[in-house]
């Protein structure tokens, strides 16, 4: 298995500290508002590569934060007049639900930076201790110049760093590369109590914190968006590194940015979308989906064709599926031949190959679909066949989207809107009492709020038209 290190720049063949394990720390959100299709890539990416390191076998430790201190958090706390924490809690749930929606497991551990601040504070104080930062008033800087390889991830020289940095109206900072460790409280803000004085983390030492608290000095795999490379996993590097002397992370991945009509998504534009609006219009799966179709590095084009071919591709895996249940119910007791093994086994070592290239989700799909044709072939064409083989192609289909956490449960049944699924409810329970004139006078009422009732082998399919 290779990765592209964004350290190195170059892909190199994936080595873990301790065999068998993996530490992997992602980046999460800021809780202050619904994610966006943006913030949705990493999330949907990473939990990915996560399920692909484990059905190779590895023991994975995924930690993914939730930032729950923040001056957006507070600026929204503000304006609604209730407290930050109110908020942050808010925005957890209801990240849970668009993560439940796509298909995204639960980290072993998503810590939170109030749930940390001791472990924070201490960080901030070995930092002092090793002249790497320093107290200004009530505030503490990182002494930037102090980290010689400051500026290697981004691969940024300092010089250039330097031309663009400039030190704010009431900070006192030593050298205008700094960056805050530690704010001293304004009036109206959360706070906490520090050596300091009483303040609030900057927002770099959060994750160089959590992260060694729960997963140690040096970790395996550090993950991200693209736009976090600089300043904020830079400022990590510079802090974990300087407080610990040791490397901090050996991968860096990072992904591609999101365009809208081939315009970078800006709330400015007016091109700015939630995962919860397009999950309303056209279900969770299909944005899902389209994260997984081109490679995690490059950069996607969301549009209307765009999603509308999404959910066209996850029909014919859903069309295969139930064909594929249809056909063994016919199919005569027989055990499958080398050959036949052989061919289902290729699609296998397809996907394999993909994913241990840099993690080539394209690629992946791609096997996968192939895979999806020649079930449709054999069912159409030699239904006969022996059931063995029916049965061991549907596993490894399953087990293949479930590597990719599409197709399985059908997650747009779990996430329908309170009126549909009301009706769903009254039409099931008609259909049970034999009621079969209400049950279709229920169907065309669930079809004109936009959705398709289908009867399938599986049981009643909701789809969103």
């Amino acid at each position: 298995m290779e990765i592209y290190n964004t350290l190195t720049r170059k892909k190199e063949p994936f080595v873990p500290l301790e065999e068998g394990k993996v530490k992997m720390y992602c980046c999460g959100p800021t809780v202050y508002n619904f994610i966006h299709i943006g913030n949705a890539r990493p999330i949907c990416l990473f939990d990915v590569f996560r399920r692909y390191l484990e059905y190779r076998g590895y023991q994975v430790t995924f930690v993914q934060n939730f930032t729950d201190v923040d001056d957006k958090i507070i600026k929204k706390a503000n304006e609604e007049g209730v407290s930050a924490a109110e908020i942050a809690q808010r925005y957890i749930k209801e990240y849970e639900t668009d993560a439940k929606g796509l298909g995204v497991r639960p980290a072993t551990v998503h810590p939170t930076v109030t749930g940390h601040m001791e472990d924070i504070i201490s960080i901030i104080r070995t930092l002092i201790e090793k002249g790497h930062a320093y107290q200004a008033g009530g505030d503490v800087y990182y002494r930037t110049r102090s980290f010689e390889q400051y500026g290697k991830l981004s691969h940024m020289p300092i010089d250039e760093l330097e031309s663009g940095a400039r030190i704010a109206v009431g900070e006192q900072k030593e050298d205008p590369l700094d960056f805050a460790l530690w704010k001293a409280a304004k009036p109206g803000e959360p706070y906490w109590d520090s050596p300091w004085g009483k303040g609030r983390p900057g927002w770099h030492i959060e994750c160089s914190a959590m992260s060694r608290t729960i997963l140690g000095e040096t970790i395996d795999i550090h993950c991200g968006g693209q736009d976090l490379i600089f300043p904020h996993h830079e400022n990590e590097i510079a802090q974990s590194e300087g407080a610990s002397g040791k490397p901090f992370a050996r991968y860096w991945m990072h992904n591609g940015y999101i365009n809208v009509d081939n315009v970078k998504m800006s709330k400015s534009l007016g091109n700015f979308f939630t995962v919860r609006e397009v999950a309303e219009k056209f279900g969770y799966e299909p944005i899902k989906f389209m994260m997984l179709q081109a490679h995690y590095r490059s950069p996607i084009n969301y549009t209307l064709e765009v999603i509308q071919q999404c959910q066209a591709s996850l029909k014919r895996i859903y069309n295969c599926k139930d064909k594929l249940t249809l056909t063994l119910e016919k199919a005569p007791v027989g055990a499958m031949t080398p050959q036949q093994k052989e061919t289902i086994d290729g699609f296998q070592r397809q996907f394999i190959a993909a994913m241990d290239d840099d993690f080539n989700t394209a690629d992946a799909v791609s096997a996968i679909f192939e895979l999806v044709r020649q079930i449709n072939t054999d069912c159409d064409r030699n239904p006969l066949l022996g059931k063995d083989y029916f049965l061991y192609a549907q596993k490894l289909l399953d087990t293949l989207l479930d590597v990719m956490g599409i197709v399985i449960p059908r997650q747009q049944d779990q996430q329908l809107p309170s009126q549909v699924q009301e009706l769903v409810n009254r039409r099931a329970q008609a259909r049970k009492e034999k009621n079969f004139a209400l049950a279709d006078q229920l169907r065309d009422e669930i079809a004109a709020l936009g959705y398709e009732v289908k009867e399938t082998r599986q049981g009643t399919q909701i789809t969103k038209k």
